[in-house]
């Protein structure tokens, strides 16, 4: 009988690394073949260095895969993964950066974050909707009614909230493993958009994707906080699936537009979230309506009504109806969201705000 993927990984489960775990969960091993039963793959390191101390394990696994039923011969290479490390700083110098962007490590099941009581992403079906916007300004309304808010920018393609919440200044990490996120308006945030710049593309494809998204989560000191919302991007793609699977979810926040064409895409984000069963805690009308500055009549530009009986039909909250305001955008540019001040537009997110607390949801 034909030796198969599974029975390797399970025999070389049990070969134990030096600094605990094995090479199958910290997800070591690359380029697997099986050809007539002779066995084929790669050990990364994540440098030159570490894969020279691999080297014992590396002919430890080989060892261990001619030993199972069905192999002929086993051939373990060793590779690295980044170049060679940098001669340590001088004392006082500023310690190593964190790497972003990396292959996903191996978990069973959702995860908790450590120290955050409830996660809320906010998708939507397209772009050019709010979702961002609607986002940051959320945040900062909930923080203003004393809750402890975390706001993670996971839309890695194309980061605006370090413009939105007016922040720039790159994140510590202390010991090169941990990230020190940064605060504004009473929000604790952190996006990818942090460690790059401002006009630097992320050209990654999806493995990179995931393995960022689970640093920002999981290796960035949030604290405590009652609620983090996640910014996700827009569609339904790697960000999306993995969030949903890997990480527990109080639930998703669904932003829309009341056009009929924002709408065919929103029910596409609700069957996404339906599909990998995440609660969709409810809809959000944004740009509902505009009150001209010159004469104050009130236009539905893009339609008025349309997400409320979407969420009707669909049998979720309708969270309410958010409006479009040359103010939003302003502030939005300007770094200081609309939220973070008083008017017609902040109390429309605070309202949202206070919706989501009573509820129990925020």
């Amino acid at each position: 009988m034909a030796v198969t993927r599974d029975e390797i990984f399970d025999a070389l489960k049990a070969l134990t690394l030096p600094d605990g775990g094995n090479i199958v969960e910290r997800d070591l091993i690359r380029a697997l073949t099986i050809s007539d039963g002779a066995v084929r793959f790669v050990l990364e390191a994540e440098s030159p260095e570490a894969a020279r101390k691999l080297e014992p394990v590396r002919a430890a696994a080989q060892a261990v895969v001619e030993r199972v039923a069905g192999v002929t011969s086993a051939a373990v290479a060793l590779t690295a993964h980044g170049p060679a490390a940098k001669p340590a700083p001088p004392p006082g110098d500023a310690p190593p950066s964190l790497k972003i962007g990396r292959h996903p490590t191996q978990q069973q099941g959702p995860q908790k974050v450590s120290g955050v009581d409830r996660i809320i992403a906010v998708g939507s079906g397209k772009g050019g909707v709010g979702k961002s916007t609607v986002s940051s300004n959320l945040a900062v309304a909930l923080a203003r009614q004393g809750r402890r808010v975390g706001l993670l920018d996971a839309d890695i393609y194309g980061p605006s909230q370090p413009r939105m919440m007016g922040v720039s200044k790159r994140p510590a990490s202390p010991d090169g493993k941990t990230i020190i996120p940064l605060q504004a308006h009473g929000v604790t945030m952190m996006s990818i958009g942090l460690m790059l710049q401002e006009d630097q593309a992320v050209v990654w494809r999806g493995p990179m994707l995931m393995g960022a998204l689970q640093q920002m989560l999981g290796q960035v000191e949030w604290g405590k906080l009652d609620i983090l919302i996640v910014d996700l991007p827009p569609g339904t793609g790697d960000v999306q699936l993995t969030l949903c699977q890997r990480t527990e979810l109080t639930g998703a926040l669904v932003v829309s537009t009341p056009q009929d064409v924002a709408l065919l895409d929103a029910r596409k984000a609700m069957s996404m979230f339906n599909t990998l069963k995440t609660p969709i805690l409810g809809l959000i009308e944004n740009m509902s309506t505009f009150i001209c500055p010159s004469c104050g009549t009130a236009h539905q530009i893009f339609g008025l009504g349309g997400v409320r009986a979407e969420a009707e039909r669909m049998g979720v909250p309708f969270l309410g109806e958010l409006p479009l305001d040359l103010d939003v955008r302003l502030a939005g540019d300007a770094g200081t969201p609309i939220a973070a001040g008083e008017g017609p537009a902040a109390d429309a997110y605070a309202a949202l705000a206070k919706r989501l607390v009573d509820g129990g949801m925020a």
